[in-house]
């Protein structure tokens, strides 16, 4: 089949075309950066260089293709962040629209049902209700958890403040995913192309409490009894303008966590938990944050 995935060489991009390539599907891999082209052929995939902003060039590039791979890549130099989510996903449903592509697996996220109030997750609501709206395509959402990697934001404060924290409650249970789970199940799902109609599935990799998280990965740096500390809002987006990260994106993470908190980012997860979860358990991602520890 032709595939087309956006996404560049991204954390889950790239193992899913890595994936389909070693299938023996057509792949090609949209990326904005020139230098990624020989990378993007190294893996057998076909590299098409360009902007999600622009229309024009993801209808050329969709055309043809049996599926797609659609994600909003990440613009922490938007002004309005939920509003660029939202932007790229109609550019996307009217690309796919004029290409004629019947097939979409999108990456979405847990908290998507959520039209406000969930930071950049709300931005992702307004994607699905983009792609829902394409009449006779079909379009399966995945809802991932919280990322692994995101866990990598805390490994300068595990080692300068011997501590991990977040706003997202005393002891609060994280729905938590490898990047790599994710790309297994994307794979899946445009290979089989079995799904018809607007439908979700959720993508998770584990369940842990904040303590247990501190834990093991404070046992893969030498720091077993490492605490996870609970944060207010107002502290976490404060711990976050001063790491220099822009305001606009502290503001909706912040947001995130307290939705988090609430539990309303996982009330639709709650309803639809998957019976399987994905191969990688947290204790498979600890020597990783103990890398990026080491270097903090």
């Amino acid at each position: 089949m032709k595939i087309v995935v956006t996404g560049s060489l991204g954390n889950i991009s790239k193992p899913l075309a890595e994936k389909l390539v070693a299938a023996g599907h057509e792949v090609t891999v949209i990326s904005s950066k020139e230098e990624k082209a020989v990378q993007i052929e190294a893996l057998g995939a076909k590299p098409a260089i360009g902007s999600v902003d622009d229309v024009a060039f993801l209808t050329r590039t969709f055309t043809g293709a049996d599926a797609v791979y659609t994600m909003v890549p990440p613009n922490f130099g938007s002004g309005n962040w939920k509003q660029y989510i939202a932007g790229i996903g109609e550019n996307y449903a009217e690309a796919i629209h004029g290409a004629g592509v019947r097939y979409v697996v999108n990456l979405s996220s847990m908290g998507a049902h959520m039209s406000d109030g969930c930071g950049p997750v709300s931005g992702l609501f307004f994607v699905e209700k983009a792609l829902n709206g394409l009449d006779g395509v079909n379009v399966k959402h995945l809802r991932p958890g919280f990322f692994y990697t995101n866990f990598l934001a805390n490994a300068g404060m595990a080692k300068h403040a011997g501590i991990m924290g977040g706003n997202y409650g005393e002891g609060a249970t994280l729905v938590i995913v490898h990047p790599n789970d994710i790309a297994e199940v994307a794979a899946e799902e445009l290979q089989n192309l079995s799904f018809r109609g607007n439908s979700v599935r959720y993508v998770v990799s584990d369940e842990r409490t904040t303590n247990e998280v501190a834990s093991v990965l404070g046992k893969a740096i030498g720091k077993p009894e490492l605490p996870w500390v609970n944060f207010k809002d107002e502290e976490t987006m404060g711990g976050m303008l001063q790491a220099g990260v822009p305001e606009e994106i502290a503001k909706n993470y912040a947001e995130m966590g307290a939705a988090m908190r609430s539990g309303e980012m996982a009330s639709d997860y709650e309803k639809n938990k998957p019976t399987v979860f994905g191969k990688t358990k947290l204790e498979s991602f600890a020597p990783v944050f103990a890398a990026v520890f080491a270097q903090a």
